[in-house]
């Protein structure tokens, strides 16, 4: 049975990581910085807006918080696959435009070592770049300000790749209402952007061409309190931990046009110091409230060597979730229902300034199956980004992921 599964998953994570690279975006945002960072949530978590530090159950895979692995049943090999969509629309002064596209969120599994100890491992994806976009705009001729002559040009941007990242996380539970956990990570990929200036008259173009190739490690440590008191409440407390480190990568920036000159980067960039806090509440199996703080402190972090075009990112998130009877007869009596509220800070500036603050709702359901333990999770996001006297993106996001509970320690009777 164990070898089985393990074989199956370890399959699917080989060709899920060629599948990332296919994964495309379509927001011109994912132009800054490292693209669009991405928080990799379940449809369980989304659907509650993101809450996830101090969850923890058997039930799903929880890869935000490290030591959520320990809740695995000792008996439990869990997999788990996410997909997406997301139906995008774009609008500023000049006009609105619309594009769809689709994603594998991720792949996971976790499976117990011991009575005390699991483990989970899995891919997940870091951040998308996926743009091509253009713009026309004139400058006064030198000399002529009030002439009414004008040069005119095109500015075309466009750009692609992503960061991808492998990980393997141990979690240990510890005086039966606690359980400390760790995640390693290994990041890897690509990153390309360009920009070019053409001047209708014929004068000398400009481009410049930006290129980031990833290959490094990084660690999270995690923290979970959980107790049930008077037999119908249930707490769960959580905190999450990444030192600052290094990112293990090369860079190149080649300008084209006056001047014209290449300049290579080693170690140029960092991963920033990131912190988060989660609490649960669980009123008698059934509602549970729940809200999650976590902030990545970008400006402290370099980006080509440079620490003036990145900015904090901060992120609330409030969620609810309602079950009718757990152990209900009927099946909807068992379907679990979802929503969510979200508030959080962009990580880069757009010339030297920080943006406005991006804002999502969320509702979902957990469908649990008749004949096992596998759950399906289904979310629906509606967000924004921007401000639609510049540019503003809505969204809504169709996040399913399915979580496959199989038995995988035990005895045949004979």
């Amino acid at each position: 049975m164990f070898n089985k599964h393990f074989l199956f998953a370890v399959v699917l994570l080989v060709v899920g990581a060629g599948v990332y690279a296919q994964n495309n975006t379509n927001s011109p945002y994912t132009r800054f910085g490292y693209g669009e960072l991405v928080d990799t949530y379940s449809a369980e978590q989304r659907a509650m807006g993101g809450v996830a530090i101090a969850g923890r159950n058997n039930l799903g895979i929880n890869t935000v918080n490290p030591a959520s692995y320990s809740s695995v049943d000792s008996l439990t090999f869990m997999f788990d696959v996410g997909l997406s969509g997301l139906i995008s629309r774009f609008s500023d002064p000049q006009g609105v435009n619309s594009k769809f596209t689709s994603n594998l969120e991720y792949i996971t599994m976790q499976f117990p070592l011991s009575r005390s100890l699991a483990m989970s491992a899995g891919l997940l994806p870091f951040s998308f770049s996926g743009y091509s976009f253009y713009r026309n705009d004139s400058l006064p001729v030198y000399g002529h300000q009030n002439s009414g002559n004008k040069v005119y040009y095109q500015q075309s941007f466009s750009g692609n790749g992503g960061i991808t990242q492998v990980y393997t996380g141990l979690s240990l539970k510890l005086l039966r209402h606690f359980s400390l956990g760790v995640n390693a990570y290994y990041m890897f990929g690509d990153v390309s952007n360009k920009r070019a200036t053409l001047f209708n008259s014929g004068g000398t173009s400009a481009e410049q061409d930006n290129f980031i190739h990833v290959g490094s490690y990084r660690f999270r440590y995690g923290l979970q309190y959980f107790r049930t008191f008077a037999s119908k409440h249930t707490l769960q407390a959580g905190l999450i931990y990444e030192n600052k480190s290094v990112l293990k990568s090369e860079a190149r920036q080649i300008n084209s046009g006056i001047p014209s000159d290449t300049l290579l980067f080693g170690d140029a960039f960092d991963m920033p110091v990131m912190f988060g806090a989660g609490l649960n509440y669980t009123f008698d199996e059934k509602l549970t409230l729940a809200v999650d703080y976590v902030q990545q402190q970008w400006s402290d972090s370099r980006f080509y060597n440079k620490t003036d075009s990145l900015t904090n990112r901060t992120r609330l998130s409030i969620g609810a979730e309602y079950i009718p009877d757990i152990r209900g007869r009927s099946y909807f009596d068992r379907v679990r229902y979802r929503a969510g509220l979200t508030l959080s800070d962009p990580y880069y500036k757009i010339a030297g300034q920080q943006q406005s603050r991006n804002y999502g709702i969320s509702f979902g359901v957990g469908l649990p199956l008749r004949t096992s333990n596998t759950m399906i999770n289904v979310a629906v996001e509606y967000g924004k980004t921007g401000e639609r006297s510049m540019f503003r993106e809505d969204y809504f996001k169709f996040t399913l992921n399915t979580t496959f509970s199989e038995n995988w320690f035990f005895k045949r009777k004979l």
